[in-house]
C-alpha cells in the first residue's frame, strides 16, 4: 500500500485525535497552521494541502481546486454549502476527486431536534412552562385543550436525505401522514415524495412544514413571502437546515399575522441573531443557537465516521455519504 499523505484543517480532542492516528497508521497527518475554530467559518488557505491526497475537514476552495494531487475531500459537516456550486462540482469531477460530507454523523441529533420541536409544540410547552396557573382554571382548561397530538397531523419534510429519513422514521410510529420535497425524487424514500410541480400543494395541505435544506444558490431565500403564503394558516414552521434559506423578514410578517402559528428554528442568519432582532422578542418564534447535530462523543464520532471512509477509499469501495 502506498502511504497517503492525508491533510486535516482540525484539531480532534484527545480521544478523537488517538481514533484518527489509529485509522492513518502507514499514512502521514498533515495539521494545519491555523486550524478552523468552526464549520461555519472560511478556512485559510494552507499550502500543505498541495501535497496531500485526502483532505478531511472544511478545506478553503480555491486551495482543494489548486491542489495538483488531491484525490479525495471528505467535509467534516452535514452541509458541505461552499462546495456546492456548478462551478467546484464541475471542476472536481473533470479532475477525478471525491467529495464526502457527514451526514451520518449528525443525521440522528438533527432528527431529534426536529422531533424535540414538533413534540414542544404539540405539548404546548413555552406557554405551559410559563405558566403557574391553577388546576381548573379557565387558562388550565385552555393549556389541555391546545395540546395537539401528532396522530392525524400533517408534515412536510423539504429537503430529503439522511436527516429527513431519520426523521421519518421517528415520527411514524406517532401517527401523522408525512411527506416529503425533493429537488429530484428517486422513489426509494420509503415515503411519498413530491417534487418541485407538487411543492405548491404540499405547502397548502401540512400542518408542519420542517425546512432542512441545505444552503446553495438555488436554496437562498426559497423560504420568502411568496412560499409562506401558500401555506395554510395556522402553520407550524421549523428550520433545521440553513438559516439563509429562510427570508426571516417574511417569517417575521407571517408570524405576527397569525398566518404561521409558530415558528422554531435551529438556525438563523447571522449566528446568532443581534440583540434587538425581533424575531427574538416575537412570542410564537422559539430559537435554539445550532446545536442540532450536538450529541455526545461527537467528535470521536466523526472521526470513526471518516476513519470507515478511509478505509473503503483505500480499498477502492464506495464512499459512504459520498455527495460528487
Amino acid at each position: 500500500m502506498t502511504p497517503l499523505r492525508i491533510y486535516v484543517d482540525f484539531v480532534p480532542p484527545p480521544q478523537a485525535m488517538a481514533l484518527l492516528r489509529e485509522a492513518a497508521a502507514g499514512h502521514e497527518l498533515l495539521f494545519a497552521r491555523n486550524p478552523t475554530a468552526s464549520v461555519l467559518a472560511k478556512a485559510e488557505r494552507d499550502p500543505q494541502i498541495d501535497t496531500a491526497d485526502i483532505a478531511f475537514g472544511q478545506p478553503d476552495t480555491g486551495a482543494v481546486l489548486g491542489s495538483p494531487r488531491l484525490r479525495w475531500v471528505h467535509v467534516s459537516s452535514s452541509g458541505i454549502t461552499r462546495y456546492d456550486t456548478p462551478e467546484v462540482l464541475q471542476e472536481l469531477r473533470a479532475r477525478g476527486v471525491l467529495l464526502s460530507n457527514s451526514a451520518s454523523v449528525y443525521a440522528e441529533a438533527c432528527a431529534l431536534q426536529s422531533l424535540a420541536f414538533l413534540l414542544a409544540q404539540s405539548r404546548v410547552l413555552p406557554r405551559a412552562l410559563a405558566s403557574r396557573t391553577p388546576n381548573g382554571s379557565p387558562e388550565w382548561n385552555d393549556l389541555r385543550r391546545s395540546c395537539v397530538p401528532p396522530r392525524g397531523q400533517r408534515i412536510l419534510i423539504v429537503g430529503f436525505g439522511a436527516i429527513a429519513r431519520r426523521l421519518a422514521e421517528f415520527l411514524r410510529p406517532l401517527g401523522p401522514e408525512i411527506v416529503a420535497h425533493r429537488r429530484h425524487p428517486r422513489c426509494d424514500e420509503g415515503i411519498p415524495v413530491v417534487g418541485p410541480e407538487g411543492l405548491a400543494d404540499a405547502l397548502a395541505w401540512a400542518d408542519h412544514v420542517v425546512d432542512i435544506l441545505p444552503e446553495s444558490g438555488e436554496t437562498r431565500g426559497f423560504f420568502g413571502a411568496e412560499r409562506f403564503a401558500m401555506m395554510k394558516r395556522g402553520v407550524v414552521f421549523q428550520n433545521i437546515g440553513r438559516g439563509a434559506t429562510v427570508d426571516q423578514d417574511a417569517l417575521l410578517a407571517a408570524l405576527r399575522s397569525g398566518h404561521v402559528a409558530a415558528a422554531w428554528l435551529d438556525v438563523t442568519s447571522p449566528e446568532p441573531l443581534p440583540d434587538g432582532h425581533p424575531l427574538l422578542s416575537e412570542p410564537n418564534c422559539h430559537i435554539t443557537p445550532h446545536i442540532a447535530g450536538g450529541h455526545a462523543d461527537e467528535s470521536v464520532t466523526l472521526v470513526r465516521h471518516f476513519a470507515e471512509n478511509l478505509a473503503r477509499f483505500v480499498a477502492g469501495n464506495p464512499l459512504s455519504d459520498r455527495v460528487a
